[in-house]
């Protein structure tokens, strides 16, 4: 087991675990699951190195599910206090272009 780690610790692991999230991409989109506004919540268990990524798609019958959530689990390896990776799926609240940064919107085309 790890020690207690501060608050502060647990806010800087769950900063680097959102740019290991910008790496994974939406094939479809070419823009990056963070940007696209896909993730709703990161949970990491200070202790345990637990972590639940709680995240969306675009679209409910989205096929590409499974391939981003093999992509989160890779991406998450390079965070060495992530110990295990669960990926859950919500649909609330729906997604929306709304929930996209700004760049993603340039990206795209949207405004």
């Amino acid at each position: 087991m790890n020690e207690a780690r501060t608050q502060q610790e647990v806010e800087e692991i769950k900063e680097r675990i959102l740019t290991a999230l910008e790496t994974v991409i939406d094939p479809e989109l070419g823009i990056d699951i963070v940007n696209l506004g896909l993730i709703y919540d990161i949970e990491f268990e200070g202790e345990t190195g637990e972590t639940v990524i709680k995240m969306t798609l675009t679209t409910m019958g989205c096929p590409l599910a499974d391939i981003l959530t093999d992509q989160i689990h890779q991406a998450l390896q390079e965070v060495p206090e992530v110990t295990k990776t669960e990926v859950k799926l919500v649909w609330y609240p729906a997604w929306t272009t709304d929930k996209m940064s700004r760049y993603a919107r340039i990206a795209l085309g949207i405004r």
